[in-house]
């Protein structure tokens, strides 16, 4: 039955791609199309999608990776904080080996620092419970998919009554950094693959300013190989067509006006703030800060810290990958000093990285 199905899928992606070159045939000039999810990067790589299109069909990655867009600087501030013997450092996985300016979260660990993974923000409330005479710190970083997690912490530790528990938050929020990227007349996008995991929480409608004040076609997408090349047939059609619109592949998981829950928990907990972005820099509005009536949650508020100045090496260009105007295997550093067992840069790092991802498969 297993195969049956994967024979179908098969034939379906095949078929499809049979028609995406139908379509492209009509296109006065190429197209670029700019997928901005991490998940979506990694399906595009890991089945071969990009070789299925035709030469004026082109799928750029963009800053979908959560681990990737955190700046160096912030890494360096979650460095600050093993300092203190008192603290536990709990974090996701993927951000043990992104270096920092100096060092990395695995480096700290190898010396001494008391650094766990967890995987649920919940399981570092659990930390804070059962170690009250430490303070635990929980490095918060993602988009508008982790964010409500994090904030049911914060709520979790209050109804607790934790007084050591804190919260390193670096959230980013969609839009905000597709609509820079849609200004930039460098990588002239003709549309996008809005995120799927994303959407669940803030919705369809969130893209409606890109499509109706930039023109900008978006098809919020799914990540099976069908979904992804179903997409790409959806934004050539509205680009044969001359329209922008939002439209929704990824119907299954997405609506139009998202997870309202999920959205009260956020604005309950968080408030809108400038962020910086690896690669993109300062963006206004494309933050979520904790709100002052939890600054006894914020470490960044709560501790004083010694952060030295944020130094990326220069040799790396994870910068220009995450803002698509550089391939992986344009760095000079790419398969060769920047491996996935010894990486240079974040995006080399994350599960849902672009250059782990042509590593991995586009080799």
């Amino acid at each position: 039955m297993k195969f049956q199905d994967e024979f179908r899928d098969r034939s379906l992606v095949q078929n499809m791609a049979a028609n995406i070159r139908r379509m492209a045939d009509k296109l006065p000039e190429p197209v670029n199309f700019m997928e901005v999810c991490g998940t979506h990067t990694m399906a595009i790589y890991q089945y071969g999608l990009r070789s299925l299109l035709p030469e004026n069909v082109r799928l750029v990655s963009g800053p979908g990776c959560p681990v990737c867009v955190t700046p160096i600087g912030y890494l360096d501030a979650a460095l600050a904080c093993t300092v203190d013997p008192r603290t536990i450092i709990a974090t996701f996985g993927d951000m043990l080996r992104v270096p920092g300016s100096h060092s990395s979260l695995m480096e700290e660990r190898a010396k001494g620092a008391d650094i766990r993974i967890v995987y649920s923000p919940l399981d570092a409330v659990a930390l804070a419970r059962s170690n009250p005479e430490r303070r635990v710190v929980f490095l918060g970083i993602g988009f508008e998919t982790t964010a409500p997690t994090i904030a049911a912490s914060i709520l979790a530790a209050e109804r607790q009554g934790l007084r050591n528990y804190l919260v390193l938050s670096s959230h980013k929020t969609m839009p905000r950094p597709m609509e820079a990227l849609t200004a930039d007349p460098e990588l002239a996008l003709s549309g996008y693959l809005c995120p799927a995991h994303v959407s669940t929480v803030i919705g369809a409608r969130a893209y409606r300013p890109l499509a109706d004040t930039h023109k900008m076609p978006c098809v919020v997408t799914g990540f099976e190989p069908a979904d992804v090349m179903q997409g790409i047939q959806m934004l050539l059609a509205q680009t044969l067509a001359g329209t922008s619109r939002v439209e929704i592949q990824y119907s299954r998981a997405v609506s139009w006006d998202g997870n309202p829950q999920a959205q009260a928990v956020i604005g309950q907990l968080f408030e809108p703030c400038d962020a910086v972005w690896r690669g993109l820099g300062l963006l206004p509005g494309s933050g979520l800060a904790i709100r002052s009536e939890y600054a006894r949650f914020d470490a960044e508020k709560m501790l004083t810290l010694d952060v030295p100045e944020a130094c990326e090496n220069p040799a790396c260009r994870c910068g220009d990958v995450l803002k698509g105007k550089l391939s992986p295997a344009d760095c000079p550093l790419f398969g060769t000093v920047c491996t996935p067992e010894a990486p240079i840069g974040a995006c080399m790092v994350s599960s849902e990285g672009t250059c782990a991802a042509a590593y991995k498969y586009g080799r």
